[in-house]
């Protein structure tokens, strides 16, 4: 009997082992996904926040329908927070890319997961989301 109980003992062992990992690497993932959620929601609050700028006047602290000096801190954005790192690159009077880059490596190939999107004046032209 003590050979059984041994061998039940092992056995649940390995499987309470095998959960445990299975647990962790499900937790990873979707951690990841999150974190890539978070940060096309910034990009996109972004964008939001630049639109408007760009139709403020610039007597109002606007972009007076331009993009060309638009910073995230006339936005009220700070370049990083709890999802990631953010810059605007390009900007001009019709465009602005905004980059985001977040704390996760969404594929494991070492790099963290980037979004980036083109904002113009009543749209977001395209969104790239490299995992």
């Amino acid at each position: 009997m003590g050979q059984q109980q041994l061998l039940l003992l092992i056995l649940a062992a390995v499987i309470v082992g095998v959960a445990i990992t299975l647990g962790i690497n499900m937790f990873a993932q979707n951690s990841a996904q999150a974190n890539q959620e978070a940060v096309m929601q910034d990009v996109l609050t972004i964008a939001s926040r630049a639109q408007a700028w760009y139709r403020r006047p610039v007597q109002m602290g606007g972009g007076g329908r331009s993009y060309a000096n638009m910073t995230l801190a006339n936005l009220n954005f700070p370049q990083t927070n709890a999802n990631g790192t953010y810059a605007l690159s390009g900007g001009n009077a019709t465009t602005v890319q905004i980059e985001g880059t977040g704390v996760e490596d969404g594929n494991g190939d070492g790099n963290e997961l980037e979004v980036v999107a083109l904002i113009t004046p009543d749209s977001v032209r395209t969104m790239t989301i490299t995992p």
